[in-house]
C-alpha cells in the first residue's frame, strides 16, 4: 500500500532496502539565503535524492504561466509534470519529501505531487534530523544523472483555492480562512517579507509550527484532532481554506488536517502574497 501521509525513517530505509520504486526529494531551502538549500545538499543528502528548488522547480518562472500569483507562485501542471518526468519520474513510483527545516518546504512538492493526481507521496516524518537519528546513510555531490520518465498529471487530488473564491468567500460561513503565519505576521505587528502587514478579514490563525513535537515529528492524530476542532470553535472542517505567506508552509497544516481525520482542506496557493498585492482587497489587523 502507497504511503500518502507520512513516512518514517525505518519505512523510508525498508523501501530502499527492498528495491521499491521510489524517488527521494530534498527540499532543503532558507528564504533568506535562496542557494543555501542546494549547497547542504552537496554536502550531504540521502542516497539517491533529487533536489527541488523552491524558486527554480517547485514555483513558476518569472515570466513563466502560472496557476497562482504571490511570491511563489504555482506551476501550470503540465510545466510541473515535465519537470519531474525530466528526473525520472513515473507513474508507478513511490515519491518521498524532506527538508531540514522542520518540514517547512516539502510539504509544497508533497501537496504538488497530489495535486497532479499521485497518490504516492509522503513526508518523511521529521525531515533529515530524524533520517540520521535512525542511522541512515548519506552521499556527497551532486545528484546522479537519471534517464528521463513519462509523467502527466491526473484528476486532482487536493483543491486548490483562488483569491476570486476566497474573496466571494469572506464572511460566509462556508468559508473558514485558517492562516500558518506566526502569530506576529498574521496580527500585522511585523512584516519581514511582503509590503502590506496584516491578514485576511476573518481568518483564524494556527502556525505551522504547532502541528510538530519536540522531535520535529508531527503530534498524534488524536492531538491534532482536538486542536484544529478547539480552534474550528464549531466550524465546519469541510469549509477551511488554508494559506500562509505564499503557498508554501500552509501545507503542513493540510497535512495535519487529514492526519486528524478531518478531511482534505483546500490550499489558497497565493496566500497573503498574493492577497496583499492589490490594496482593493480588505485586511484585518489584530
Amino acid at each position: 500500500m502507497p504511503y500518502s501521509l507520512l513516512i518514517s525513517a525505518p519505512e523510508l530505509q525498508s523501501l530502499l532496502d527492498c528495491g521499491t520504486p521510489c524517488m527521494v526529494f530534498d527540499c532543503s531551502f532558507d528564504l533568506a539565503d535562496p542557494a543555501s538549500g542546494a549547497q547542504q545538499f552537496l554536502q550531504g543528502h540521502i542516497p539517491g535524492a533529487v533536489y527541488a528548488h523552491l524558486d527554480e522547480h517547485l514555483s513558476a518562472p518569472a515570466h513563466g504561466e502560472r496557476v497562482s500569483g504571490g511570491r511563489h507562485p504555482l506551476p501550470t501542471r503540465e510545466t510541473f509534470a515535465a519537470w519531474l518526468a525530466q528526473q525520472g519520474f513515473a507513474a508507478g513510483m513511490q515519491a518521498v519529501v524532506y527538508d531540514r527545516n522542520g518540514s517547512a518546504f516539502c510539504g509544497r512538492l508533497w501537496w504538488m505531487l497530489q495535486w497532479l493526481g499521485h497518490e504516492a507521496v509522503a513526508v518523511l516524518d521529521g525531515g533529515m534530523q530524524a533520517w540520521t537519528q535512525a542511522g541512515g546513510a548519506l552521499e556527497q555531490g551532486p545528484q546522479a544523472t537519471r534517464t528521463p520518465g513519462v509523467f502527466q498529471p491526473s484528476a486532482a487530488l487536493r483543491p486548490l483555492a483562488t483569491t476570486a473564491q476566497v474573496l466571494q468567500g469572506l464572511g460566509t460561513a462556508g468559508q473558514t480562512i485558517i492562516d500558518a503565519r506566526a502569530p506576529a505576521r498574521y496580527r500585522g505587528e511585523v512584516e519581514p517579507l511582503d509590503p502590506v502587514a496584516g491578514h485576511i478579514p476573518g481568518a483564524l490563525n494556527r502556525p505551522f509550527t504547532d502541528n510538530f513535537g519536540p522531535d520535529g515529528r508531527f503530534k498524534a492524530p488524536a492531538q491534532l484532532r482536538t486542536e484544529f476542532l478547539a480552534l474550528l470553535d464549531g466550524r465546519d472542517p469541510a469549509t477551511v481554506v488554508l494559506h500562509c505567506g505564499s503557498g508554501v508552509t500552509a501545507n503542513p497544516n493540510v497535512l495535519a488536517m487529514e492526519l486528524a481525520g478531518l478531511g482534505r482542506a483546500a490550499l489558497y496557493a497565493g496566500s497573503w502574497s498574493e492577497w496583499c498585492s492589490d490594496p482593493q482587497r480588505p485586511v484585518e489587523r489584530g
